[in-house]
């Protein structure tokens, strides 16, 4: 399964519709105040790389970079179409993600994510492509609802 990935800057109904649903998808996760996902339109402002893996035509994937300091950004958004999980397509956005910041001279990149069960594979994905657990970042606190993650990268050549 190979999808195309490009980075969006202009509203797309069929990816707001596909956003809408992580949102959705996360509501049951934790109460308002400890859900951090950005909605579309933030997600288009200045200082955030939106980007969409798309299979047929359709939105399955979506990651984001947003500006947390100097060399320093956070992921953002990543979702995968739930009918799809486990093919990798996170995997694919994830590498995608990285290669982009890397590619830039970004050399930490972070991520909130759930502290709950619902996000182990997540929280497995994030591991296994080096991430490691750390503090809050940027503007968020401690949160028993909350894991933070970082990763190093290798400095530009």
């Amino acid at each position: 399964m190979s999808i195309v990935i490009e980075r969006v800057e202009t509203a797309d109904p069929a990816l707001a519709e596909f956003l809408i649903a992580h949102h959705a998808e996360l509501e049951h996760t934790a109460p308002p105040e400890s859900r951090h996902a950005l909605v579309f339109e933030r997600l288009l402002a200045p200082g955030v790389r939106l980007f969409a893996g798309h299979l047929d035509g359709r939105p399955v994937a979506t990651g984001a970079l947003a500006t947390v300091a100097e060399g320093h950004e956070e992921i953002k958004s990543m979702r995968t179409d739930p009918a799809l999980r486990g093919r990798g397509l996170g995997r694919t956005m994830l590498a995608f993600l990285l290669e982009d910041a890397e590619a830039r001279g970004i050399s930490r990149v972070s991520l909130e994510t759930g502290s709950a069960e619902f996000f182990a594979p997540a929280r497995a994905l994030y591991s296994a492509a080096g991430f490691h657990e750390c503090g809050p970042f940027g503007g968020y606190v401690l949160d028993p609802h909350s894991t933070f993650m970082t990763i190093d990268l290798p400095a530009a050549s």
